[in-house]
């Protein structure tokens, strides 16, 4: 099952199906079990910056975090992946740039967060490389190749 959580502070009219939607897509995309279940959080760039300071030492907001897990429900057995933290402001400002909409942002963003989840990477030239062919590809099956980078 895929989670969705709002930080009470924030006001956004993100369709919670679209990004529950770009996860699932990933979650198949890469061959993981799509019963896993996953927390996808919407939050400010305060609540981010604050955790990417704690957990990375970096004293900065950014757009997306991503938190694995990798454990087991005791009572459904199901896996749980992580959490996937995305600064909606960040977002935005960023989809204003690109000249998409929110919405598209947020996509790419969960697809991006999902990814991390699973295992990719994007510190090396080769891992990168490979994280963003499977974003790309994710970002076609969703319809957004207009976003691909």
């Amino acid at each position: 099952m895929i989670y969705i959580q709002i930080n009470p502070s924030l006001k956004t009219s993100l369709n919670p199906e679209l990004l529950k939607r770009a996860a699932q897509r990933t979650l198949a995309h890469q061959s993981a079990t799509t019963d896993a279940d996953l927390t996808i959080v919407l939050t400010d760039d305060n609540q981010v910056r604050e955790l990417n300071r704690g957990y990375r030492g970096a004293d900065a907001t950014t757009d997306v975090l991503s938190f694995p897990a990798h454990e087991k429900n005791p009572e459904s057995g199901a896996s749980y992946l992580g959490d996937v933290l995305i600064s909606v402001p960040r977002a935005d400002e960023q989809a204003s740039a690109a000249g998409h909409s929110l919405e598209v942002e947020a996509q790419l963003l969960v697809v991006h967060g999902v990814l991390h989840l699973l295992g990719h990477d994007h510190a090396e030239a080769d891992e990168k490389a490979r994280m963003w062919a499977a974003q790309s590809e994710i970002l076609a099956s969703l319809g957004l190749d207009s976003i691909i980078t």
